[in-house]
């Protein structure tokens, strides 16, 4: 950290100041400090000249305010100096499945690939995804259960996970494997055939309401902090057309009801109005995409405090690089994109709560590849119309109110909120579209914890 300018603010009169106190030393050992010249607090205005004390010990914010109001006991700590600092921010909608950037990313190639595989894969896809800027990422079908472990327990490097365990599906939904015969999928994906190996880490398989409970139970097993369903069809898979509900509704109403139980709430992968209405009907909080929505489903949404989640990267990814895709989800897509993109610009006119999620679950190197997940915030402003401080707000303050009860205090720079941090050297209010590249985040404290800046080796940030 020698590149590093580190100061006391101009008229701070701690500067040169030394304690013989252990206490005061022991505060200072355990307690990042950063001075900010522009402080963009994740909800609410920008401030200037904003002192900001992370506890190591408990990765909390314990202070945030004039450098002159600091309690006497940190007044050892260092502060370093940074141009703008932000919250860390939520991806709402990842997948890490493991996928091979060789491969044509479909459910077969997901299906076959063996948990050691996609582990070695996830390890450098999550440092991507952390290094972007997520300090935190709600997965809605793969490894995050099993990979927040090796989090915890230091041995990777990755934002802090709350995943979802296998999405739900139907059979002939969009998480079956058609290309498999059916024997064959249901040997890989059913409730009565579970197991964390290949597609079932990605997708669960049921059909009626005791399959479903079941589903959900077995996500919990897992370690599951939200439930995932698929409502509808998509883009991605051999499904029926988009704007088709999938699972009943007594279906889904059990899934919400089991999930509830333990105070987690259920997102639906819905694109299509009907798959949206039924999810909300059912009770889920959170519709991921929500392509074919309108000003019912508005309205809807608002009555019942429904998030959106719209993922605009893969289309764009899709449209963008014709040749990478299959034929049949490339003509999906471009049918699609219009329709979806004009749905999330209506949703932010009609104040629907939005958070923002990728929707990446490429390997490293592909053209979904995690580490891009930035390029979100700059659509929430150039495709859903958002004010570059509402997407910030989106990305941060919004993120973790996906999760329902189990939301944690995140997402804001405020006295006891967890201490993931962002530095950067521009503002990005003035040019939402550096958020896009990972190398324009130059620093990253997680849980207090340096985790990221220049120079630093990833290894280094580990603890172990």
């Amino acid at each position: 950290m020698d590149d590093w300018e580190i100061v006391a603010p101009m008229g701070d009169s701690r500067s040169g100041r030394l304690s013989e106190s252990h206490e005061e030393h022991k505060n200072e050992d355990d307690t990042t400090g950063i001075f900010a010249s522009l402080l963009i607090p994740g909800r609410g205005d920008p401030m200037k000249d904003q002192a900001i004390l992370c506890s190591r010990k408990t990765g909390k914010i314990i202070y945030v305010g004039l450098s002159s109001r600091i309690p006497p006991k940190y007044y050892n700590v260092h502060l370093e100096k940074i141009p703008v600092v932000m919250p860390g921010m939520w991806e709402c909608h990842a997948h890490f499945m493991g996928a091979s950037p060789n491969k044509p990313i479909d459910f077969v190639n997901l299906a076959l690939t063996s948990p050691p595989e996609a582990g070695a894969r996830n390890a450098r896809v999550i440092k991507d995804t952390l290094y972007a800027g997520f300090t935190s990422a709600v997965e809605l079908g793969g490894y995050a259960t099993e990979l927040q472990r090796v989090i915890e327990e230091g041995s990777i490097l990755g934002p802090t996970l709350y995943g979802s365990g296998g999405a739900i599906s139907m059979t002939a939904g969009h998480g079956d494997i058609f290309e498999l015969p059916y024997g064959c999928s249901r040997q890989k994906l059913s409730v009565n055939a579970p197991g964390t190996d290949g597609g079932a880490a990605v997708v669960v398989q049921a059909d009626g309401v005791d399959e479903c409970r079941k589903a959900v139970r077995l996500n919990l097993r897992r370690g599951a902090k939200c439930i995932k369903v698929l409502t509808s069809g998509g883009v991605t898979s051999r499904d029926d057309r988009p704007e088709y509900q999938q699972l009943s509704d007594e279906e889904l109403k059990v899934i919400v009801e089991e999930a509830g139980r333990m105070g987690m709430i259920c997102a639906a992968h819905a694109e299509g109005k009907a798959g949206i209405m039924a999810a909300i009907r059912a009770g889920f909080k959170v519709i991921e995409h929500g392509s074919y929505a309108d000003d019912e489903v508005y309205k809807e949404m608002k009555k019942n405090d429904v998030m959106l989640v719209a993922t605009i990267t893969p289309l764009e990814s899709i449209l963008d690089n014709k040749d990478k895709y299959p034929p049949a989800m490339y003509r999906k897509t471009a049918e699609l994109a219009k329709i979806h993109m004009a749905a999330y610009r209506n949703a932010v006119k009609a104040g629907i709560r939005c958070a923002l999620g990728s929707d990446l679950f490429g390997g490293p190197g592909s053209v979904l590849s995690p580490g891009m997940n930035g390029n979100e915030v700059h659509l929430a402003v150039k495709t859903g119309g958002m004010t570059p401080l509402q997407a910030i707000e989106a990305a941060t303050a919004n993120g973790p109110l996906t999760l329902g009860p189990q939301a944690p205090q995140s997402g804001q720079i405020k006295e006891g909120y967890d201490a993931d941090l962002l530095g950067l050297d521009k503002n990005p209010l003035d040019d939402i579209e550096m958020m896009r590249k990972p190398k324009n985040v130059k620093y990253i404290w997680k849980q207090g914890k340096l985790v990221k800046a220049p120079g630093l080796d990833p290894w280094d940030a580990l603890d172990i």
